[in-house]
Parts: C-alpha cells; sequence; structure tokens
C-alpha cells in the first residue's frame, strides 16, 4: 500500500489495532519461532526477497501503554539505552520529517543505516485507547548514502499498544527489512530469536528509567 499524502492512511492504524484483539497468523503460513518470557514471535517467509517477515505478541508488565509509547517516540532517549544505536535524529526534508538511524552490526560486517517516514496515533476503538506507531523507509536527496555503511532500502514496522487490564501493556509489533549484502542466516535468526524479546525487556527498563528522568 502507498503511503497516503502526509504520512500513512487510516486503514494501515486500523490493520495494526486489529491484530491486538485478534492475531492474524492463522490460515496463512506463519510459523512460531520463539515464545519466551511472555512474548510469542511468529515469521513468515516472503517469496519476492528469501527474508521473513515478523509479528510479535506479547505482555510488558508494569510499563503502561502511554509511557511505553512515549519511550519508543523519544528518539534521544533511545540513544541512551539502545546499545546498538551508532546516530538516530530527526531531519526536515521536503515539507515531511524523516528519521536517521545508524545501528552498529558486529564486526566484519558493515553497519545498516535507514531513512524513514514514522507517525503516531493515539485511537479510540470501542472504548479501548491505543497508541500506533507506524514506519516505512523512504528515499530524500537530502540523506544520501555513506561509504562504508549498508542503507536498508526495505523497512517496515507496525507497533500497536493498550492496555492489559493491569499496569502494563498489550503489544504487537510487525517488523521487515532487507538488511542488505551478505548476512549469515544464523545472525538473522539470532535476531529473531534474542534481539525482539531483548529489546522489548530493554525498551520495559528504559520505561521504568524515563519516569526517573521526568
Amino acid at each position: 500500500m502507498e503511503l497516503a499524502a502526509g504520512g500513512f492512511s487510516g486503514e494501515q492504524f486500523q490493520e495494526a489495532c486489529a491484530e491486538l484483539q485478534q492475531p492474524a497468523v492463522a490460515g496463512a503460513d506463519w510459523q512460531l519461532l520463539v515464545e519466551t518470557s511472555g512474548i510469542s514471535i511468529y515469521r513468515l517467509l516472503d517469496q519476492k526477497t528469501g527474508l521473513y517477515e515478523y509479528k510479535v505478541f506479547g505482555v510488558l508488565e508494569d510499563c503502561s501503554p502511554t509511557l511505553l509509547a512515549d519511550v519508543y517516540m523519544d528518539l534521544d532517549y533511545r540513544k541512551q539505552w539502545d546499545q546498538y544505536v551508532k546516530e538516530l535524529y530527526e531531519q526536515e526534508c521536503n515539507g515531511q520529517t524523516v528519521v536517521y538511524w545508524e545501528v552498529k552490526y558486529p564486526f566484519p560486517m558493515s553497519n545498516r543505516d535507514y531513512v524513514y517516514l514514522r507517525q503516531r496515533r493515539d485511537l479510540d476503538v470501542e472504548g479501548r485507547k491505543i497508541h500506533v506507531v507506524l514506519a516505512q523507509s523512504t528515499s530524500v536527496p537530502q540523506l544520501v548514502e555513506r561509504s562504508g555503511v549498508t542503507r536498508v532500502k526495505q523497512y517496515k514496522q507496525s507497533l500497536a499498544i493498550e492496555s492489559d487490564g493491569k499496569k502494563g501493556s498489550k503489544v504487537f509489533m510487525y517488523y521487515f527489512d532487507n538488511p542488505g549484502g551478505q548476512i549469515p542466516s544464523w545472525l538473522i535468526n539470532w535476531a529473531a530469536k534474542n534481539g525482539v524479546p531483548n529489546f522489548l525487556k530493554d525498551m520495559a527498563r528504559a520505561c521504568q528509567n524515563y519516569l526517573k528522568k521526568t
């Protein structure tokens, strides 16, 4: 689906909301990859690229939905708690706010960088308050590719958050990127099985520290 003028379509936000209530993994070739610490990760082979799309479902306890969404959107704060961030900032380009993000990769691989649009909406769905953040790669002439860093040109992410009915958050995340280059399959599998749960745990921990700093 193409990006609508000025952002993402309402349908894209609704699709992310729907996954919280009824995960869309049945009837397709989605495979359960791992279940750990209350987090389930599914994957689906993308026939065009030979890579996998991922869906993540879980609960982050002791982290309210609004706080979690605020922490996720705070790029300056992410540079403090996400050890894989090399560079991360927003920039106005052609009337749109884009994000530049460089990610540290282990030696001897080149770092990856991303240029993407993102948008947050706080929705009321039949009395349920749901925070949704959408992101998708884009290209702007102001942010050219850098020597020694591989540009990720296919990147898409959705995040939907609502209350778990207690003090925590019920979370859905969709994720796909094509990192380019020759990435060993063991690293891709490790990132899916360990990187995503660890990222969510780090973000939950960052929520507690965020409360202390505000």
